[in-house]
């Protein structure tokens, strides 16, 4: 498979928020790198979605660009918010990541218990702690939660608390690795909500892991494409989604349904190529108007 892992380039090196550069990493005992030599820079502000199959890497990265780094061989650089990350430079206050499961990072007993976790361990002042719980509990859509037992949320109000979790701690960088996967489509729903509402209201960088293709699509300004630990392809998922070799086969990642329509359609020769797009909403209007003109050509035959 053919590599494209150079980073794109910036018009403005201080515009970027996220360097890495030659990252490999293996873990103990295994026949092969999980990280495989990838380049990526990520701009301030900018929507990152990362995809491919699973053991692709995509949960190393994460690990990696939150300074987390698990037992075994790390090479190369990696620079968040301005600061070098790696085995020994392991804490990035700039960033926060939010776990594929949100049981793993809720601890408090209630909703407000828990969410003071992070910035009590950060020394933040008591009072700027109960100021700031209802604050960020409203961003997730948990206002009014404060004195909720935590087992007693749905999972996706225990993914939006995990996220609320992070949000608190004031992170340009918000990295999320699979956080609907264990949800139900509301769930996911109400997640994805979130963050388009975060992306409106505040200037946060998003690198986010997912399989949710739709919601991907619609979200993410540019998206990645992880195989075998490499950075196989790169771009906005109107471009990216057009590939034939990652997509739109039988064994290859999961692409939009609209955009595999629409790449059919493409390939027949059926609609201009410059037509096709990853956007559900786009696509439904762009192949409503091909039946359109198809149908009063039908009639003038």
């Amino acid at each position: 498979m053919t590599v494209h892992s150079h980073p794109e380039t910036q018009d403005d090196s201080a515009q970027v928020i996220i360097r890495v550069r030659d990252l490999r990493f293996r873990y103990p005992d295994a026949p092969h790198d999980a990280l495989a030599g990838i380049n990526l820079d990520v701009r301030r502000g900018e929507f990152l979605g990362v995809t491919g199959v699973s053991g692709a890497g995509k949960s190393t990265l994460c690990l990696c660009l939150k300074g987390l780094i698990p037992a075994g061989t790390f090479g190369g650089s990696v620079s968040v918010a301005g600061q070098p990350v790696g085995p020994r430079a392991p804490y990035v206050e700039g960033s926060a990541l939010v776990f594929q499961n949100p049981e793993t990072q809720i601890i408090g007993l209630t909703v407000a218990e828990d969410l003071a976790f992070g910035p009590e361990n950060l020394l933040r002042e008591p009072e700027w702690i109960r100021a700031a719980i209802p604050r960020y509990l409203h961003q997730v859509r948990l206002g009014g939660y404060e004195n909720v037992d935590t087992y007693r949320l749905s999972g996706g109000q225990k993914q939006r608390l995990a996220i609320a979790d992070a949000l608190i701690l004031e992170p340009q960088i918000l990295i999320l690795d699979e956080p609907t996967s264990e949800l139900d489509p509301i769930g996911k729903d109400e997640v994805f909500e979130v963050l388009q509402r975060l992306r409106r209201e505040r200037e946060i960088t998003v690198v986010m892991v997912e399989h949710a293709a739709e919601q991907l699509a619609e979200m993410a300004d540019r998206i990645i494409v992880l195989h075998q630990g490499e950075l196989v392809d790169q771009g906005p998922p109107d471009k990216l989604y057009r590939n034939p070799r990652l997509f739109h086969q039988t064994d290859a990642e999961r692409a939009p349904q609209i955009s595999e329509v629409l790449f059919r359609l493409v390939q027949d020769g059926l609609l201009d190529p410059e037509l096709f797009t990853a956007s559900e909403d786009l696509g439904v209007e762009r192949l409503r108007a091909l039946l359109e003109v198809r149908s009063r050509v039908a009639q003038h035959a």
